[in-house]
């Protein structure tokens, strides 16, 4: 909904700033979108009076005129082809500042002094187009302000209407709350009963009664459709985004803006017979204004005369039936159509109008005679001609059912103490009707608020009026206690800001998914279904949150980056009959991430790689701090075959990490394998107390140790021996290196470990080391067939 304050504030002109104003319904509900000035800044530009015109001596496309713009003639040289003695145009003062910096100054063009300029509409700013100066009317005041003259300092709002407020489509209904929120009388149009001057009259069927309960027309005969639209209604339409046409259409586009009633307007030269409200015949066509041809669907509504279908009700008019500048009698038409009859139906043919957009929300069905009584005589005022009498056929129109408000409700849903007689202020305010019973009031709703069916509509009627602004924000008055957080439990956020200093970036995805990734990533060949999705793909709750990861990785490459290292935490959903809270579904928090891309961002100091299972693994090793855990050989139908791995935590798997399968990446289009990681978050949330440990004073001993293995044998399996079984002395065993190929037998792998050992009493001997080193060589050749690699 969009129109200009002034037009507004001739309605009702409370006290208070443009910007106030647009505050003031804001906070009512009424939200101001847009606020827009009509022009932009300029400064010294007044109304002129063009005395002569001279052609310039030494330009062809030159004229010097004599202009008197208050203070007696100047001359200024324009260049503008429509330019001539007599008009009255904007003329820019030296010293003035039009749009776009441009300053006036008395110069001399082609030799010639001017003292100012003749101003188009576009050089003020005011319209798009123009193809000479801005001519204004004759009786414009010389000297006067160009902006008080045309009501340049006015300013555009756009409402941004909820749906159920369609009583606020018009000026009236604006005007109308306005006046409840601050107080001050609203002026309305006077609207007269046009007297009868001839008997024409078309008689009105309503065929579908249930459709159409109301509709009234009458005969304007002898019209003359050429006359021009006034100015000042040409300005109030522009100024509403709504373009001027002809005097006739005009007219009905006004109606409709001041007083939220769509009208129409036929040919009467065009129609036969009666006037019909009723659901098209098989097979009818209607060509629309819009130059569109339609085949009338079964359930949409058309008004049609006894030989054809002439318009889509409350939709838009048809192109045969329209009134044009030949026109001299014409049929106005002013009706009621219920909301369900027009609602989508304009949609589904690929438009929408003005009229459907206030049909389907519900327009006052008590004001079709009264718009009807008002474009009359705006027509016949513009127009002349002679009005036939009205002929209305009225069925079962909507009832508006009472509603009970209770004082005590009030103030127990808003907090707030009302007395009986502050709401009794605030409903008649709004000009709802009421009766009061004690602290009860009985409100019958008026015919143009089809929002208000139950109490709470009316409660937030009072709180609407009384202001959000008013409603006092005490702070809330609680006991406080610190929650415990305890030395041997990790928080999560700390496990996410692990992860944020490797580089992870944390995402958070929809835990509905589509079925095909529970098939692909997590191998649930039954997923639980939702009963009702938000889209047809997203019908099933995931076990995992590989996929969501994955389809997050395939969007960043969309949009080029190349490197993407990304996390989410949340619940997977499970089915299990003896699950609790939720009986028959297990709900654990998982903790998810993946990689990919290049492991390093661009730089000199390191070649180019691609990220691999290595550099995924120690992200965890650093997640897992201060616990250590085991990665063993795992298969996982996301995973690839031989590049997965499980975690073992304290024995317990609490996770897997791998390379996508490779199925998975060429099905999601990817250009390299991901390395991906899905753990339990519960047990990544324990924590350890640190434990006091002697530092030794004496220098550590470091041997290596390399031996040979079967290839097939697992690096895990031999560490734990190791670390096991190893000597007192021995304080770690890191692998360094391994190795196959030349000197090395076929089917074998030679490890290089490095051994850490040291003594918190003494510096180590050589005996004592090699007797350390003696015995962890006899455990490998003992329980692992190792062989010493000399």
């Amino acid at each position: 909904m969009k129109f200009s304050e002034s037009w507004l504030r001739t309605f009702v002109n409370p006290d208070l700033s443009t910007d106030a104003l647009a505050h003031l319904l804001t906070m009512a509900g009424l939200e101001v979108e847009e606020q827009d000035p009509v022009a932009p800044a300029f400064t010294q530009v007044v109304v002129a009076h063009v005395l002569e015109v001279v052609k310039h001596p030494d330009a062809d496309r030159l004229n010097v005129c004599q202009v008197d713009a208050g203070n007696g003639p100047v001359q200024i040289v324009c260049g503008a082809p429509n330019v001539a003695a007599g008009l009255k145009v904007p003329c820019a003062l030296p010293g003035a500042v039009l749009p776009g910096d441009f300053k006036i100054k008395v110069a001399k063009v082609r030799g010639v002094e001017s003292s100012g300029m003749l101003c188009s509409a576009r050089e003020l700013g005011i319209a798009e187009d123009a193809s000479g100066l801005l001519v204004l009317p004759a009786d414009a005041p010389v000297g006067e302000s160009i902006r008080r003259y045309l009501d340049l300092d006015d300013t555009l709002f756009t409402l941004k209407l909820t749906p159920n407020r369609a009583d606020c489509l018009s000026l009236t209904g604006v005007a109308r709350e306005v006046s409840a929120l601050t107080g001050v009388a609203a002026v309305y149009p006077v609207v007269e009963p046009v007297a009868p001057a001839c008997d024409a009259r078309r008689e009105v069927v309503l065929d579908a009664p249930e459709a159409c309960p109301r509709y009234a027309g009458r005969v304007v005969r002898g019209i003359n459709a050429k006359a021009p639209t006034p100015e000042w209604m040409q300005k109030r339409l522009e100024r509403s985004g709504i373009r001027s046409i002809s005097a006739v259409v005009d007219v009905t586009n006004y109606v409709m803006l001041e007083l939220g009633q769509p009208l129409h307007a036929f040919d009467d030269a065009k129609l036969q017979g009666a006037i019909h409200a009723r659901l098209p015949k098989a097979g009818e066509k209607l060509l629309l204004l819009n130059e569109q041809t339609i085949d009338i669907d079964a359930d949409v509504l058309v008004i049609a005369d006894d030989a054809k279908p002439l318009a889509l009700a409350g939709i838009m008019g048809g192109e045969d039936s329209g009134v044009t500048l030949e026109t001299t009698d014409l049929f106005l038409e002013s009706a009621f159509f219920t909301p369900f009859a027009i609602a989508g139906k304009a949609r589904r043919y690929g438009f929408s109008s003005d009229a459907s957009h206030r049909f389907e929300r519900g327009v006052d069905f008590a004001g079709a005679v009264r718009a009807l009584e008002r474009a009359t005589r705006l027509i016949l005022d513009i127009c002349d001609g002679q009005a036939g009498p009205v002929t209305e056929a009225v069925a079962a129109l909507p009832q508006r059912q009472p509603v009970r408000l209770r004082t005590a409700r009030v103030n127990k849903v808003l907090g707030v103490p009302f007395s009986a007689e502050a709401i009794a202020s605030l409903l008649g305010r709004l000009g709802l009707p009421f009766v009061q019973e004690g602290g009860d009031f009985v409100v019958t709703p008026p015919s143009f608020r089809f929002d208000i069916e139950i109490e709470e509509d009316l409660i937030e009627e009072v709180v609407r009026v009384h202001g959000y602004d008013e409603i006092p924000a005490p702070p809330p008055v609680a006991r406080a206690a610190m929650l415990p957080m305890p030395e041997g439990k990790r928080q999560i956020q700390r496990l996410r800001q692990v992860l944020a200093d490797a580089g992870y970036q944390e995402v958070v995805n929809f835990a509905f998914v589509e079925e095909g990734w529970e098939k692909d990533f997590g191998g649930n060949a039954d997923p639980i279904r939702l009963a009702n999705p938000i889209a047809s793909q997203m019908g099933v709750m995931r076990s995992t949150l590989i996929g969501g990861l994955v389809a997050t990785l395939a969007n960043n490459l969309k949009r080029k980056q190349s490197r993407v290292r990304i996390f989410e935490t949340g619940r997977s959903f499970h089915k299990d009959a003896a699950a609790q809270p939720v009986a028959g579904y297990r709900q654990p928090w998982k903790l998810a991430g993946l990689a990919a891309g290049e492991a390093l961002p661009e730089q000199w100091g390191s070649a180019a790689r691609k990220v691999d299972f290595f550099d995924v693994k120690g992200d965890l090793e650093a997640l897992l701090q201060p616990f250590a855990a085991r990665f063993e050989k795992a298969a996982h139908p996301a995973l690839h075959p031989g590049r997965a791995a499980r975690l073992l935590l304290d024995g317990k798997e609490i996770g897997v990490v791998g390379e996508l399968h490779p199925e998975w990446v060429q099905k999601y289009d990817l250009p390299s394998p991901p390395v991906v990681f899905e753990l339990d978050l519960e047990p990544l949330l324990a924590g350890r107390l640190p434990q006091y440990a002697e530092l030794s004073r004496f220098p550590a001993v470091v041997r290596d140790l390399a031996v040979v293995v079967d290839k097939g044998m697992a690096l895990q399996s031999l560490l734990d021996g190791l670390k096991a079984q190893r000597p007192p002395l021995v304080q770690d065993i890191q692998l360094f290196d391994v190795y196959t190929g030349k000197g090395v037998d076929e089917g074998k792998k030679s490890l290089a470990f490095r051994i850490v050992m040291q003594d918190t009493q003494k510096t180590l001997q050589d005996a004592e080391v090699d007797v350390a080193l003696q015995q962890l060589v006899a455990l490998l050749e003992h329980q692992f067939a190792a062989k010493l690699r000399v």
